[in-house]
């Protein structure tokens, strides 16, 4: 295939479509969509109409017109940073890998997605994976590298399966394997899958299950760009960076460069959910404010009642930013700055009815059953401080080890060898600073303002506020709430197992608690 085969397969495909295209798919108009740009629209086992939407002209430009020094600086120009997390210079990663002289070097796609709550590289793949084909070509081009791995996990067996439909129609049309648009330029991607094992979204760990080895950090440096995948230059990527390249090639880093910040550029994609009414995939600029996210893309709050207490960002490596935050432009810079991070994209809204304290065990206990185990600081120190969480919530805590928590999650930061340890405090550290009183009442009163730890809660009761819409009735695990319907509702102590549900779904918050010491 060649340029004039891509110009004609783009304008009958288009002719065949008509205005197919054209669908506006923003749900607000302060989403931009640039990675999202194709989702929804395109068929994505259909390379054509991939095609149709100027699909690898980017990569066709590159091979005939530019070096891979002129596509690393165009890369660097237009300020894209690494949208796994980490927000490194992509231009200079690259940069990085092309000094390193090597016969063989490695290109990886990183799609092992494993923060609870995100699903925005599983869109991506299933809907638009030519994007990360397309991109991954160019990126191979600007390193020097002839072969790469898509590491995606298991438990996106569709993502993972049209993946490899789109890596075979690349293939049988000339865009993947020997020379690439009739150029001499020669590359091939293979798919691997992941275990499910969420380290494995650091790069060393990722390798080393590449290799087939069990999926372990490895100390730094070397880096990867140096010694990486079998000891050669490596580069890592994550699903969204590789899915702008495209974009930047085809329309100039000034154009990126006119969404965003200017040490942010470009947009980001978020997987919003929890407590906020319209969730969902949204893809805005950088610089957005985390008000603007929330209240207006977000529509605030699900239930009315409730009010805003807490945003999570960054996932069980980030942290939660309060109301005194909604103002804060969302970039890389001012959530670290504000204790929390960007991290691949997660953003979970909670409301006045979300204990913090449990939301922080709730993260410590994903890290414990994650961590690889390697080091000591990760291994033994995050059971320690879930073992103190745990303390809190069901009561049995006093003061002192409130004072062991914070000592402790700050060694662990200081001391864990990856970025799965050193950022597993997070979540703990950033309740302490904004809900610190929340920790002294479990601690102090054996009381959750929130009615969420269980051994801190006596029993639930109805009051008069009930409305006998029987949401209750329906949803209790034991059946132990009676009632006629529009008439008050009635909750069998006896029965009852305090599992919370009622409270939670109750639509008018007619249900209170009664604590352990009320």
């Amino acid at each position: 295939m060649n340029l004039t085969e891509l110009e004609k397969i783009k304008s009958d495909t288009l002719e065949t479509v008509g205005n197919k295209f054209d669908k506006d798919l923003r749900g607000h108009d302060k989403e931009v969509r640039v990675v999202l740009r194709n989702c929804d629209l395109i068929d994505p086992e259909n390379i054509n109409e991939y095609i149709a939407r100027d699909g690898y002209f980017s990569l066709n430009k590159v091979l005939t017109k530019l070096t891979s020094k002129e596509v690393i600086d165009i890369v660097k120009e237009s300020g894209l940073r690494g949208r796994g997390g980490g927000g490194f210079s992509t231009g200079t990663k690259w940069q990085f890998a092309l000094n390193n002289e090597s016969e063989q070097k490695y290109l990886i796609c990183n799609a092992d997605e494993g923060d609870p709550g995100a699903f925005m590289d599983r869109s991506v793949l299933e809907k638009d994976p030519h994007v990360i084909i397309e991109g991954m070509a160019i990126a191979a081009y600007a390193i020097g590298a002839k072969y790469g791995y898509i590491y995606v996990r298991a438990e996106y067996p569709l993502a993972a399966k049209r993946m490899q439909i789109a890596i075979n129609s690349a293939r049988k049309n000339g865009l993947l394997g020997q020379n690439i648009l009739e150029t001499d330029f020669n590359f091939d991607i293979d798919i691997r899958l992941g275990a499910g094992a969420f380290v494995c979204g650091e790069e060393t760990a990722l390798i080393s299950s590449i290799e087939g080895d069990r999926g372990m950090s490895r100390n730094k440096p070397p880096f990867p760009a140096e010694k990486g995948l079998w000891q050669k230059p490596t580069i890592i990527n994550n699903v969204e960076t590789l899915a702008n390249i495209p974009q930047i090639i085809n329309n100039g880093a000034k154009w990126f460069r006119g969404y965003g910040t200017d040490k942010s550029p470009g947009t980001k994609v978020f997987a919003l959910a929890g407590k906020v009414k319209n969730s969902g995939l949204i893809e805005v600029p950088m610089g957005i404010t985390l008000g603007e996210i929330i209240n207006e893309i977000g529509g605030g709050m699900a239930k009315k009642q409730r009010k805003f207490k807490a945003v999570l960002t960054g996932g069980p490596s980030g942290g939660c930013l309060t109301e005194k935050d909604l103002n804060a432009s969302v970039d890389f810079d001012t959530l670290i700055e504000l204790g929390s991070m960007m991290g691949s994209g997660g953003m979970i809204v909670l409301d006045d009815h979300n204990c913090m304290v449990d939301i922080a065990k709730f993260y410590l206990d994903f890290i414990v059953d994650e961590s690889c185990g390697k080091c000591t600081p990760c291994r033994e120190g995050t059971m320690h401080m879930y073992n103190l969480l745990d303390k809190i919530t069901s009561g049995q805590a006093e003061l002192k080890d409130l004072e062991k928590l914070e000592e402790l999650a700050r060694l662990v930061k200081k001391a864990s060898l990856c970025g799965l340890g050193q950022t597993a405090p997070n979540p703990v550290l950033s309740t302490l600073n904004n809900f610190r009183d929340e920790y002294v009442a479990h601690i102090v009163d054996k009381k959750c303002e929130s009615s969420v730890c269980k051994d801190l809660i006596n029993k639930y009761e109805i009051t008069n506020s009930c409305i006998g819409c029987r949401i209750c009735a329906k949803k209790c695990p034991t059946n132990c709430i009676g009632g006629e319907l529009k008439g008050l509702h009635v909750i069998n102590q006896d029965e009852c197992i305090k599992c919370g549900t009622c409270f939670e779904v109750c639509p008018v918050d007619a249900i209170i608690t009664e604590g352990v010491l009320n």
